[in-house]
């Protein structure tokens, strides 16, 4: 049996697996990056999802814990060993959850991911298993470009709009209409005391990248992000030597499960000027499906194993989607 867990910082989905790819019970919960709740809350959220997905004492073959907020060697030494304590399962593989991602949207085992949720990482991987990492610590290691980034611009556009400091935007009005709120300045101040949790200015993304088709303000934020994810796929592709190699570039995340065609074709000629053999592939099975394919992958299950986790979780995971909404 496989243990699967992908935490990011908005959601963690744990999935238990049959080694014929069966999915077995699937649990979803709130964030568990250990950068926002720490080691131990990190732990506790998953404790409890483990619980509900029923693992009762039992010990799976494998687990593959992928989280957020896990980029540094010495983060991965300590979840590995406080899960190791817990006896969860005979082996267990602990990393950040980008390379879910990767594995998610290719067959291949290499290639650059990219995770565009409410931040941005990236991995690249190399057919010799040679990896690049980044930090993904935010503003302080040059980091620009998830979720909260993109609308915390937006944000802020349509505040200097107001007040004209900057160029006249429709963000003026889209921003405070997702809110129910009469101006940018309303939507600040109710974030200033509380009433708006900043941090749902995740929210403001997709409204700006909506907006860029017909507003310069917004296709400025929208062509930041694309320079940004290019940029990553350049410095991955070049620090491993692959530039004259066909790379697959997957990228995924909650940004990117939404991204229309235009933004995909913004970021595919990006990656043409680094070579011409990067391809793109926005993946559209979930991360949770990467880290079941990779515990699958470490215990030698076949094509059909893993083509029905693919399949079964995808369903699993869209109906309590679907449940989530209703």
């Amino acid at each position: 049996m496989i243990l699967a867990v992908d935490g990011g910082n908005s959601k963690t989905d744990v999935a238990l697996v049959g080694i014929d790819g069966a999915v077995l019970a699937h649990a979803r919960g709130p964030l568990s990056s250990p950068h926002h709740l720490g080691l131990g809350g990190c732990l506790e959220v998953l404790q409890q999802l483990v619980e509900e997905a029923g693992l009762d004492g039992r010990c799976a073959d494998v687990a593959q814990v992928l989280l957020a907020g896990v980029d540094f060697p010495e983060e991965e030494v300590e979840l590995l060993a406080a899960l190791a304590e817990r006896g969860w399962a005979a082996t267990t593989h602990v990393g950040n959850d980008t390379f879910a991602v990767l594995r998610a949207g290719t067959e291949r085992g290499w290639g650059v991911a990219i995770t565009c949720g409410a931040g941005i990482n990236c991995v690249g991987v190399a057919p010799d298993g040679r990896q690049v990492r980044f930090p993904a610590l935010g503003a302080i290691t040059g980091d620009w470009g998830g979720g909260y980034d993109v609308g915390m611009a937006g944000l802020s556009a349509a505040a200097r709009s107001e007040d004209g400091r900057g160029p006249a935007t429709r963000l003026e009005r889209l921003v405070p209409a997702h809110f129910d709120e009469t101006s940018p300045l309303e939507v600040a101040h109710a974030i200033h005391v509380g009433r708006i949790a900043e941090r749902r200015v995740l929210e403001l993304a997709p409204v700006v990248l909506g907006a860029a088709a017909g507003d310069a303000v917004a296709a400025s934020i929208r062509d930041r992000l694309v320079d940004e994810i290019v940029a990553l796929a350049r410095a991955s592709v070049t620090r491993l030597g692959l530039q004259h190699e066909h790379v697959e570039v997957v990228v995924g995340g909650g940004l990117m499960r939404g991204a229309s065609s235009e933004l995909l074709g913004r970021i595919e000629s990006g990656l043409r000027r680094i070579g011409p053999r990067l391809v793109l592939r926005r993946t559209s099975a979930p991360p949770i499906v990467g880290a079941a394919l990779l515990g699958l992958d470490a215990v030698g299950a076949g094509p059909e194993a893993q083509a029905r986790v693919r399949k079964e979780l995808s369903v699993a995971v869209e109906r309590l989607e679907k449940l989530e909404v209703g």
